[in-house]
């Protein structure tokens, strides 16, 4: 296995994940079932919509304030949606710079404007920087993109876009049926298992 190019996933995989605030900080506020709308694994299709960018915050807030008591305020909403997102361990921030030493490096994201500002602004007070641009050759998020992993086109747009050949590329998520869409793609694709190993640990012995 030849590897040129590498894409990697950010929740879960490099920015810290726990879905479950998200799910408790729902249930907290109003709907008991919140698992059955939304999970890692599977969600229902106005959160599909929202990362595809077929819809806009105030349209996902509203679609949320259906299931929820009328008391429920649209910051109420953002805060339990951005419950999940923790932190961005600095120690992966200097492994991203070594590995775009000697590889082209993509981040692709399923992610939305709720999540990608409350993002910018962890990295920002947590690690002293505005974006993650300087650590990728190119940063895709899905709500920009129309579409949403795991569609095998949104790997082939990115491959196609920056001239990655496919089958000297490399994808690391930690959502197994992203993993799959990209193989479908042609890709060299891996799921990390975030609960046995770290990104750092994965890619060194993928590539050493």
């Amino acid at each position: 296995m030849t590897i040129k190019n590498i894409i990697l996933d950010l929740g879960g995989v490099l920015l810290n994940i726990d879905y479950y605030k998200t799910i408790e900080a729902f249930k907290e506020l109003g709907i008991p079932n919140f698992e059955e709308l939304f999970t890692q694994a599977k969600q229902e299709h106005l959160f599909d919509k929202y990362e595809s960018g077929l819809i806009d915050s105030d349209d996902f807030i509203e679609g949320l304030k259906k299931k929820l008591p009328s008391t429920i305020s649209g910051e109420e909403i953002k805060f339990a949606w951005n419950a999940m997102l923790l932190d961005f361990p600095d120690e992966r921030l200097e492994f991203l710079l070594k590995l775009k030493q000697n590889y082209n490096t993509v981040l692709l994201s399923n992610t939305n404007p709720i999540h990608l500002e409350a993002f910018h602004k962890i990295i920002q007070e947590n690690n002293g920087i505005n974006s993650l641009d300087v650590y990728f050759d190119k940063v895709y998020f899905s709500s920009d993109m129309g579409k949403r992993k795991p569609n095998p086109e949104i790997f082939l747009e990115v491959c196609s876009e920056r001239g990655f050949e496919p089958s000297e590329t490399l994808f690391i998520d930690d959502t197994e049926q992203h993993v799959e869409g990209a193989k479908k793609a042609g890709l060299n694709a891996v799921h990390l298992d975030i609960k046995k190993q770290d990104v750092i640990q994965l890619l060194d012995s993928l590539l050493t």
